[in-house]
């Protein structure tokens, strides 16, 4: 009787952990952009800026100051308050869409200046929602035990993207880094619920049309300044308010909570008004959305996580706290979070 195949090994089973953001850091660069000075930049004026955005100013970073260095600035503030070093980091991923280069991964410059040798590292794209995607993917490793600690970077520097002679774009943006280090903290929930969405149908409402390989600029072609921000605006503010209040929902009602537990809320800081729009449809008071659009403008990848150090840093959100991050961005792409702090 020929021998019988013996049975394959049972897959190692992991249960999943649960992960906590135990550090948290952001920084903007030094030199203060406001509405007065667009002034005479653009034909616009501080009246219409504030009214149409909620913006006042936007922070600029300097021509020699890349995002990899916004990256690490934040990096070194959110290792700092998680008490780690550069020699703990599993894994670094930096969401941009502003990178240094086109390869090699600005998360690899990032490694090399804070000293993580043995971290892996790529950059994630997903536009305004990249941080909350990029801590969604980190999470992952976390709590399947394949790494102990992750980093977590925002980081654009849009100012290099923008079309300084567009008005109805260049008032929107600002540039900056935020940073979260994501570790298994025991009995504490930490990241209860995330949900992830996107809608490739609306890509060519928020998008930078050239500079890839759909279409790379040239000497017959720079003239169009296709490498820059291009926006639909109506048509954006529709689709954010949708995408974010949906998102919300969603990510609420996998956590079990509803919006009356949440203490704070913390929204992608694009426009004041869809802030406002999203905060009405949520039935959540001013009072509990974290709002600081108006000394930043919108940062993209970065603005949740400068919103969510502040937040942190200002004791707006306390130890057992639920927390709301809800973004949306190019792609069209959206997110959510809710964290038990």
């Amino acid at each position: 009787m020929p021998e019988q195949p013996k049975p394959s090994p049972a897959p190692l089973h992991r249960p999943q952990r649960t992960v906590s953001v135990t550090g948290t850091g952001s920084y903007t660069p030094e030199r203060v952009l406001s509405n007065q000075d667009l002034e005479r930049i653009v034909e616009t004026t501080d009246e219409w800026i504030l009214t149409r955005t909620g913006i006042r100013e936007r922070r600029i970073a300097a021509d020699n100051e890349y995002t990899s260095d916004m990256a690490v600035h934040a990096a070194e503030a959110a290792m700092k308050d998680a008490g780690v070093t550069g020699g703990d980091l599993d894994l670094i991923i930096v969401a941009t869409v502003s990178p240094d280069m086109m390869f090699p991964a600005t998360a690899c410059f990032v490694q090399n200046r804070l000293g993580a040798k043995r971290a892996a590292c790529f950059d994630l794209s997903a536009a305004c929602s990249g941080f909350l995607y990029a801590m969604e993917v980190g999470r992952q490793f976390v709590a399947s035990g394949s790494f102990e600690t992750v980093l977590v970077i925002g980081a654009d520097k849009l100012s290099s993207l923008v079309d300084w002679t567009d008005r109805n774009t260049c008032v929107l943006f600002g540039d900056g880094a935020g940073a979260a280090i994501l570790q298994a903290r025991g009995a504490s929930h930490g990241i209860m619920a995330t949900h992830l969405g996107a809608d490739g149908s609306f890509e060519s409402i928020l998008s930078m049309p050239g500079g890839g390989v759909r279409c790379p600029i040239t000497a017959d072609n720079a003239h169009l300044r296709l490498n820059t921000i291009k926006m639909a605006g109506k048509e954006v503010f529709k689709q954010a308010v949708t995408a974010m209040l949906g998102a919300a929902q969603r990510a609420l009602k996998q956590a079990g909570l509803r919006i009356e537990d949440i203490s704070c809320v913390i929204p992608h800081q694009a426009n004041q008004r869809i802030i406002d729009a999203v905060a009405d449809r949520l039935h959540v008071p001013m009072d509990r959305v974290f709002v600081n659009l108006d000394r930043y403008g919108n940062t993209s990848a970065a603005a949740v996580a400068i919103a969510l150090d502040e937040a942190h840093r200002s004791g707006r959100i306390q130890r057992g706290d639920f927390v709301l991050l809800v973004v949306f961005g190019g792609g069209l792409t959206w997110a959510s979070s809710v964290i038990e702090w």
